[in-house]
């Protein structure tokens, strides 16, 4: 199923300068891992504290688009300059699954969020990063099928934030917003799993 992360290859070719220029400068893809994590602590913080906040909300598609900058930018210093390491591989799934918890669950304390689909949002999106990164465990390659993957996540939420910091009423449509984000998260972790068994076999 159609996903964002399709545009990753056009992203990380904008990004590429930038990561240049961090590579030079000596900069580590780890060090990048890190801030993206501590950006999602920090927002996600904010978020907690004042979550009717306008500002806050509108602060948050800016640090989600960040974090996915980061995110693809440790990625290529990882990959374009010779900074692999297993420490890395740790910290670039442990982060993605700590950004997200920071950055959603704190969304259950917002008017008109449903608190109980916004903690089943979080779990599932764990979930889906857990089913993902088990592909190489059966013989696979890690699974970033859609429709609702990291960058999918990323794009929803950001947008809901904008409309509500903007001023835009919460209602009946937010809840129904955050129920089709749950299915589509359940249809991600269907799509990884059984797409990954398909691959594993022999």
């Amino acid at each position: 199923m159609a996903s964002i992360y399709a545009l990753k290859p056009a992203f990380q070719g904008l990004l590429r300068p930038l990561t240049n220029a961090l590579a030079g400068a000596g900069v580590t893809a780890n060090t990048v891992t890190v801030a993206a994590a501590v950006l999602s602590l920090v927002v996600g913080t904010a978020l907690a504290v004042s979550p009717g906040s306008p500002g806050v909300l509108l602060l948050l598609p800016a640090a989600l688009f960040a974090r996915m900058a980061l995110n693809a930018i440790d990625g290529m210093l990882a990959r374009e300059h010779g900074q692999k390491s297993k420490l890395g591989a740790l910290l670039n799934e442990i982060g993605d699954v700590v950004s997200d918890a920071a950055l959603y669950l704190p969304l259950a304390l917002v008017p008109g969020f449903d608190p109980r689909l916004a903690v089943g949002i979080v779990v599932l999106a764990g979930l889906s990063e857990m089913t993902g990164v088990l592909g190489p465990t059966i013989g696979a390659s890690r699974r970033y099928d859609g429709p609702m993957g990291k960058s999918d996540r990323a794009f929803v939420f950001g947008l809901l934030a904008l409309l509500l910091g903007l001023g835009v009423t919460p209602g009946t449509w937010l809840v129904v917003a955050q129920a089709a984000i749950l299915v589509l998260l359940l249809v991600t972790v269907w799509n990884r799993a059984a797409r990954a068994l398909r691959e594993a076999k022999p």
